[in-house]
């Protein structure tokens, strides 16, 4: 894809520790694979054009572009950075007996979530409660999220073929 192309991307960003990548990370496809399912099924217009992806926690904490775009940080501040970072400064939106939780900004000022356990059978419960509960308004927050421009090179530089 050319550099520059307008994207509308929603982004599920999991841990890149041993411990995320065997745990979260096929839990992230999973919540990934729900809410392309809720997407195809909205009636609003303003998401058909968006494309979910699984990125690692440091691709995106290292890429101010990415950080622009929807956001679903999945795993605990323990072994996901982003989930670190935003555990000040995204505000809860439930908490359940200090064993799950739900972070997203009750006014979505911005479309950043964040959706952790304190163990992967909890972060499985948060997940199956943020679909039910708090993805129709994520989603209707995104909608409203302009096209970035983006990259997609991995190191930001651009190919070149020699013959």
């Amino acid at each position: 894809m050319a550099e520059g192309a307008p994207l509308r991307f929603l982004l599920i960003v999991t841990g890149s520790t041993l411990r995320a990548e065997e745990l979260d990370r096929p839990l992230a496809y999973y919540l990934k694979r729900r809410v392309e399912e809720a997407i195809a099924a909205a009636p609003d217009e303003d998401l058909s054009d968006y494309e979910v992806h699984v990125v690692a926690d440091f691709r995106w904490l290292h890429d101010d572009a990415l950080q622009a775009m929807a956001t679903i940080s999945l795993g605990g501040p323990g072994v996901n950075e982003l989930a670190h970072r935003w555990l000040e400064e995204v505000p809860v939106a439930l908490a359940v007996n200090e064993r799950y939780f739900i972070q997203m900004d009750p006014e979505l000022a911005e479309a950043h979530a964040s959706v952790w356990g304190m163990d992967n059978a909890t972060t499985q419960i948060a997940v199956s409660v943020f679909l039910d509960r708090f993805l129709p308004r994520f989603l209707e927050r995104c909608a409203t999220v302009p096209p970035a421009a983006l990259d997609l090179d991995d190191e930001g530089e651009s190919e070149s073929e020699d013959d």
